[in-house]
């Protein structure tokens, strides 16, 4: 899927508009925290050209290290004020369910626009510029912007964003496009070193404790093809972990020797299991997820299923088997 407007109509969009609210999506990760943070820089930075009286950025709570980032302290985690906005800039949300509570300003706001780079994006704005082709939203929302008002502090943000829905660079959505837009945020000044590590890479003892957990408990199955991990509340209270302390668990599965499909399950209520998988090809598993009423990219999607892990790995094997087989087109 490719929706591309001109990014005049986006300006557009934004001078017609008095107050102005951004979201990303539930449970944010590291290109929606940028994506976000580095448009809400830019507004605010630009507040007098485009002339609108406020700008208001929402986000549900995310982990620390984030704080990194500039205009993190400025996100509100919580939607119980009622406003009315002119124009609700939706960032990295492939429908419109995945905004969480912050739909009631969307569905309130007299003008909603969609930014996004999921192939599975449901086009659900007034306004939609999807590039599904993109490495990530922080790389879309750099096309939109001029290189002369992108800051130090605007760069970090997208930096973080690209780095985090590439891998660092591995991941197959890595263009020449996104390295050369990687070089230019680099010239801004960046401590690119230091956003790397500290937001991607470092771990807090608890993280690593229960990564080491899934890890030990993990299962390969289909002729080791599929590796699969779960995780209920219980064990999480157990570690005092939170969902934040949950992210690059599949990305470790995925890494596994001759795996294909890497599965993590996580229990976010009784029976009910968030699901993210990760492809290193051969699957197409948004097509999966999409099946399952989630969404993603073709090497990384997810979704939420109701029952019993077995149960949940019982309709997804299915699915990927008959892509493995070739009995359905990726």
């Amino acid at each position: 899927m490719r929706r591309v407007i001109a990014v005049e109509k986006i300006v557009e969009q934004i001078i017609n508009a008095r107050k102005i609210a951004i979201a990303g999506h539930i449970r944010p990760d590291g290109d929606c925290i940028g994506s976000c943070t580095a448009l809400y820089q830019y507004l605010k930075r630009n507040q007098n050209r485009f002339g609108f009286e406020k700008v208001d950025m929402y986000l549900e709570p995310f982990s620390n290290e984030f704080r990194i980032l500039n205009a993190t302290d400025e996100a509100s985690h919580n939607c119980q004020v009622d406003e009315i906005y002119d124009l609700f800039i939706s960032l990295d949300c492939a429908s419109v369910d995945r905004l969480g509570n912050a739909i009631k300003y969307f569905n309130s706001a007299r003008k909603t626009l969609n930014i996004d780079h999921h192939i599975s994006n449901t086009n659900f704005a007034d306004v939609n510029h999807v590039v599904a082709d993109a490495s990530s939203t922080s790389e879309v929302v750099f096309t939109l912007l001029e290189e002369e008002e992108i800051t130090k502090e605007i760069a970090s943000s997208l930096y973080v964003g690209i780095i985090h829905d590439t891998g660092v660079f591995k991941h197959s959505n890595t263009t020449e496009k996104t390295m050369n837009i990687a070089g230019k945020l680099i010239s801004k000044g960046i401590d690119s070193s230091r956003l790397i590590n500290d937001t991607f890479y470092a771990k807090t003892y608890i993280q690593n404790q229960v990564l080491g957990r899934c890890l030990m408990e993990s299962d390969l199955i289909l002729d080791g093809k599929i590796i699969v991990s779960s995780i209920n509340r219980k064990t999480m209270e157990l570690y005092q972990a939170a969902t934040t302390d949950l992210e690059g668990i599949v990305d470790q599965l995925r890494v596994t020797k001759g795996v294909e499909v890497a599965i993590f399950m996580y229990e976010t209520n009784e029976n009910e299991f968030k699901i993210s998988m990760r492809s290193n090809g051969k699957v197409n598993v948004s097509k999966i997820a999409i099946h399952f009423g989630g969404g993603g990219h073709v090497q990384a999607a997810g979704c939420t299923m109701n029952g019993l892990p077995t149960d949940i790995l019982n309709n997804l094997t299915p699915h990927i088997e008959a892509q493995l087989n070739g009995n359905v087109k990726p």
